[in-house]
């Protein structure tokens, strides 16, 4: 139980992060002021690194993780590309990073609640994933 849990977790930490990566990829051409620009790409890049430490564990179990599913991917991107269309502002870019990490933050915590008994790492892996996702949450308010 506990590695099929362990696994579990991490797949999903696995998925939100490349969503996460993804997402902010998205915004990126949108974006004009160089403090907006900066604070998505540090994001960006932290979000590449919590990436290649899920790597390193999910090899541990000789998994390879989870891709976003293609319906949350395609409604991700049809919302920021319309919602960008109508209005590329800043303001926008923010308000649609902190709905993306408050969704990230939420699942996280849901399956955190549900794989209890996941190993320490993983579920570690997986605070440090939601702390990132709230530190951009709260980088972006001075912007909405």
């Amino acid at each position: 139980m506990v590695e099929q849990d362990t696994i579990r977790l991490l797949r999903e930490c696995d998925s939100g992060v490349k969503m996460g990566i993804a997402s902010i990829g998205d915004v990126l051409g949108y974006v004009s002021s160089p403090e907006l620009k900066k604070l998505l790409q540090d994001s960006s890049e932290e979000h590449d690194g919590l990436k290649a430490d899920l790597q390193g564990i999910l090899a541990d179990y000789n998994d390879e993780g989870k891709e976003p599913p293609a319906m949350a991917k395609g409604m991700s991107w049809l919302k920021t590309n319309v919602k960008l269309t109508v209005d590329g502002s800043d303001s926008t870019v923010a308000d649609l990073m902190v709905d993306g990490c408050n969704m990230g933050v939420k699942s996280l915590s849901r399956y955190l609640n549900q794989y209890k008994a996941a190993d320490k790492r993983s579920k570690d892996m997986a605070k440090r994933i939601i702390s990132a996702e709230e530190r951009l949450s709260a980088d972006m308010r001075p912007f909405l």
